[in-house]
C-alpha cells in the first residue's frame, strides 16, 4: 500500500496544511468538497502544492510530525523545489 505526505494552501497561498492518507485523491476531494469540519475547512485550504509518496506508514507520520515543527521558511523552500509556481497538483494524482 502507498502512503502520502502533503501539503495544502488556500487560494492565496497564505496558510499551509499538511497531511497524511492512504488515498490522496480522495482525500483531496474531501478537502475541495469541505467534507470534513477542521483547519482546513475553516481556512479553506484545497489546493494541493506538495505531496511525498511512502511505502510505510510509519514514515510518513515521522516525517509529518517533523515538518509541523519546521518553520513556514523550510516548508515553503520544500514546496518551491517541486513547485516553483505553487500550481494546483490535483490533476497528477
Amino acid at each position: 500500500m502507498k502512503y502520502y505526505l502533503y501539503i495544502i494552501t488556500n487560494y492565496k497561498n497564505t496558510v499551509l496544511y499538511l497531511g497524511v492518507t492512504n488515498n490522496l485523491k480522495r482525500r483531496i476531494k474531501e478537502h475541495k468538497d469541505r467534507t470534513n469540519d477542521g483547519f482546513s475547512s475553516k481556512y479553506k485550504c484545497n489546493k494541493l502544492i506538495w505531496f511525498e509518496e511512502f511505502e510505510d506508514i510509519r514514515l510518513a507520520i515521522d516525517m509529518e510530525k517533523k515538518m509541523k515543527k519546521w518553520k513556514r521558511k523550510y516548508k515553503e523552500n520544500l514546496i518551491n523545489e517541486k513547485n516553483p509556481k505553487w500550481n494546483d497538483l490535483n490533476e497528477l494524482i
